[in-house]
């Protein structure tokens, strides 16, 4: 049999459900998987699905490929991502398995394997890989159980919060993913009144797909904030380990300028403290950061990538542009949006103001959204760098993931996603002509190695 190596990414194993994760690849991985584990005195791991329609396939052939070897599995069902972390503290367990294709398309699918309290990312994936393809597997009788932690893990977060000092009205979109079923139990268990659209679990995505990180796809949120007044929208992607956010008056706030605003609280109890910044983030959280005493640690993008150099760092908390927020100050160290939200909606509750007036203090530079380019798996990691080896002739740049080209006044990135075959470019400017001319610049480098034309979109 052979297993496709271009599903086994930096940070989890992702690929066409069909075609690439067929039920003999997802047993053959769930075996290595098993053996892995094993081999580091690990003999239980939980396992739990998002709403795709072939997760439940995939996650049976999983679960037969792990019993093989001898490790037993604890099936926690359909669930969110964050709960699936949280059972590896919730039930001392050092492994555990989220089938999920978070936000690529419907027809993808993926796993995302820990180890410890963390996901597996680089030459741990590439391990997982190698015993895969040398078919070599540990041999036992695993026992299978079922249980359902989600009462459980909706009272350990309604834990974390006392009631606000203000009403709030918000509006939570769930985008046909994870979080429909809990994500209004959850906030009104905090006296909060929340306006659920697309709360039915689907895989199809009927409505709109489940990533808030593109603005087309928080249209219907931001519409129904306006209509109902609300103080607040949140979005949350197919496996909610997301975090997308809309202000009262239906402006969208990105990640970056999110952490901007998280930090000031983190920074309070814990100054001076590291903060990893990933490269697609703005100048102003960098900013941000600097004037609030914290230190600056510019890192990779990649969620698996962050939690462990947090680890490294004992790092209260980071995030990505992407709205993956991880905190670590008085949580987990996983990213859950549902606690980010939450968390957000304390920040309002202690200052009295609206989020657009808090975020008005915080600089919003002229920026484009994140453009996904498509370029083979097999050629773009070598296509960005030659574009980072011709870049480093004109402009000082950052090289720990792509490349992020720092012009006057502004930045430009190009970097290989680790986790679909496309390049993705962001820029940033410091005013609109700064802004125009990155833009042109970074298009004329990407086009100049053959990748299609596209469109900026902000």
């Amino acid at each position: 049999m052979s297993i496709p190596s271009e599903i086994f990414r930096e940070y989890d194993i992702r690929g066409h459900a069909d075609r690439d994760l067929t039920d003999e690849v997802v047993e053959t991985i769930g075996k290595s998987y098993g053996t892995w584990l094993l081999e580091r005195d690990v003999r239980r791991v939980s396992i739990g699905g998002d709403a795709r329609l072939s997760t439940d396939r995939i996650r049976s052939a999983v679960v037969k490929g792990l019993l093989s070897t001898g490790v037993d599995v604890i099936d926690i069902g359909f669930c969110t991502t964050p709960l699936l972390y949280w059972s590896l503290f919730h039930l001392d367990l050092n492994g555990a398995v989220m089938v999920t294709g978070s936000h690529n398309p419907s027809e993808m699918n993926g796993l995302k394997l820990a180890f410890g309290k963390i996901t597996l990312w680089g030459d741990d994936v590439q391990a997982i890989r190698a015993i895969a393809e040398k078919g070599a597997f540990a041999s036992g009788s695993g026992e299978l159980s079922s249980m359902d932690l989600t009462d459980d893990y909706l009272k350990m977060l309604h834990s974390r919060f006392q009631r606000f000092a203000r009403p709030f009205r918000i509006v939570c979109d769930a985008g046909n993913g994870t979080a429909g079923p809990t994500m209004g139990r959850f906030f009104t268990s905090l006296g909060v009144e929340c306006v659920s659209l697309f709360a039915e679990p689907d895989g199809h995505f009927p409505n709109h797909h489940p990533d808030p990180q593109k603005r087309e796809n928080l249209q219907d949120l931001i519409a129904k904030v306006r209509e109902t007044d609300a103080d607040v929208g949140f979005a949350f992607d197919g496996d909610t380990d997301r975090l997308g956010v809309v202000d009262e008056k239906g402006e969208v706030i990105f990640g970056d300028r999110l952490m901007a605003l998280y930090w000031g609280e983190v920074l309070k109890n814990h100054p001076g403290a590291p903060a990893i910044i990933e490269p697609k983030c703005s100048m102003a959280l960098t900013e941000e950061v600097e004037r609030l005493g914290g230190r600056l640690v510019f890192w990779k993008s990649g969620h698996s990538v962050i939690k462990a150099k947090m680890k490294e760092l004992n790092a209260p908390f980071a995030g990505e542009l992407s709205g993956h927020l991880f905190f670590a100050d008085e949580y987990y160290g996983f990213d859950d949006p549902f606690y980010a939200a939450a968390r957000l909606l304390r920040i309002l509750s202690q200052t009295g103001e609206t989020l657009s007036t808090l975020m008005s203090r915080i600089p919003l530079y002229p920026a484009t959204e994140e453009i996904r380019v498509p370029c083979p798996d097999a050629e773009k990691f070598e296509l960005v760098q030659r574009i980072t080896e011709k870049a480093l002739e004109d402009y000082e740049c950052l090289t720990n993931d792509g490349v992020r080209i720092s012009y006057p006044n502004g930045w430009g990135l190009i970097r290989a996603s680790n986790t679909q075959p496309v390049i993705t470019t962001r820029c940033e400017g410091r005013d609109q002509e700064t802004l125009e001319f990155i833009m042109n610049d970074v298009k004329k480098r990407i086009l100049a190695e053959g990748l299609p034309d596209f469109q900026w979109t902000f």
